[in-house]
């Protein structure tokens, strides 16, 4: 169902309430690692359906387009926020992939430590609560489509540097899209380093043995071509492939792309299944977010490629000083990202898409 088909519905004096069309629902899960952790259900009257952790920085685990999954979801599951996992790889205590986790807000990468301070995996963001602002529902009786739901979450610490991300997600009834704005705040009295990603983690049934990995751009793997099986010259890495042995554990690969943009400054990727009929899309403005990464982790179990638009790729706040391509915002600076995700399944809209990528 599309926006046109939702608006022109004959559905007026028909319903009482409007959650029979979709909207946003709020709650506490009770039971298992995520115990008391704060959820937004949001429905979009598509078939597309998603759920914001709101205590893991407005972060979304499970999307569905009608009976299809289309993400990636960890053994770990839903925790509960765990805000001082911060050192070495303890982040990975708490991945518990989904739709998207946010890395950041200044360090996205590896573990490190230098004269600067300590950090570990991808940051402090995705293990702190947002303070909600507000939840606005839609209306349609009243032709208000529009739905979103905005938070506060806040990297900070006495003595600095204190980050805050601003959050809105949102969407309109009979469209089966995403809209992510994120603002990004200096609060404090000295200048701060930024580094921020966007960890789409796509998975089974969207992501299967023969979907097609569409990004556009000059690449790099992330080690040298000799470690590497997939990204290399000549390495298939366009499709997802059957799961593979050499990846249980630990085992993955991935590239640094600088994606290119259209004539308005956009850049795109996604998948797409044949097989479905479906396709995911992703666009953001190059200007905001230069850097797209490709993981690909096809283990037995733990099958999910990931695409990553952000600032910068996951090199490390150290690497990052290093190039001279670190971000400080300076007190009371600003910066603004905006991504949105499409799910098509319309033929036209499908081939519109693909098209971009033969060329």
């Amino acid at each position: 169902m599309n926006y046109t088909e939702l608006s022109t519905q004959n559905w007026q004096d028909k319903i009482g309430n409007p959650v029979q069309l979709g909207g946003i629902e709020t709650s506490v899960l009770d039971n298992g690692s995520g115990r008391g952790t704060r959820v937004a259900w949001i429905n979009t009257g598509t078939g597309l359906r998603y759920k914001v952790l709101l205590d893991r920085a407005m972060d979304i685990y499970e999307a569905f387009y009608n009976q299809h999954s289309l993400a990636w979801l960890s053994h770990v599951g839903t925790t509960a926020p765990q805000p001082f996992s911060d050192g070495g790889i303890d982040w990975l205590r708490t991945f518990g992939g989904g739709l998207l986790v946010t890395c950041g807000l200044s360090h996205v990468g590896g573990p490190e430590s230098d004269e600067y301070g300590e950090r570990g995996i991808h940051g402090l963001i995705s293990n702190l609560p947002a303070e909600l602002e507000s939840i606005i529902q839609p209306d349609p009786t009243r032709g208000r489509m529009e739905m979103s739901i905005t938070g506060i979450i806040r990297e900070t610490k006495v003595f600095g540097p204190s980050l805050e991300l601003r959050r809105t997600i949102s969407g309109t009834l009979g469209q089966p899209q995403i809209r992510i704005h994120d603002e990004v705040i200096n609060r404090g009295n000295a200048p701060a380093p930024h580094m921020l990603l966007y960890h789409f983690n796509l998975g089974w049934p969207l992501a299967d043995e023969g979907t097609d990995i569409l990004w556009k751009g000059s690449w790099q793997p992330r080690h040298d071509p000799s470690q590497h099986r997939i990204f290399r010259e000549g390495g298939n890495f366009r499709k997802c492939p059957a799961p593979m042995e050499e990846h249980s554990g630990a085992g993955e690969e991935v590239a640094f792309i600088e994606p290119e943009a259209n004539q308005s400054g956009e850049c795109v990727c996604g998948l797409y299944n044949s097989t479905l009929g479906l396709a995911l899309t992703i666009k953001f403005q190059k200007e905001q977010l230069p850097w797209l990464t490709n993981w690909q982790h096809w283990g037995r179990g733990e099958y999910v490629t990931g695409l990553e638009p952000g600032t910068h790729p996951p090199i490390g706040q150290a690497k990052a000083r290093e190039q001279g391509t670190l971000i400080q915002l300076e007190p009371g600076e600003s910066r603004s990202y905006d991504v949105v995700l499409e799910v098509l399944e319309q033929t036209e809209r499908i081939q519109e898409f693909v098209g971009q990528f033969s060329a």
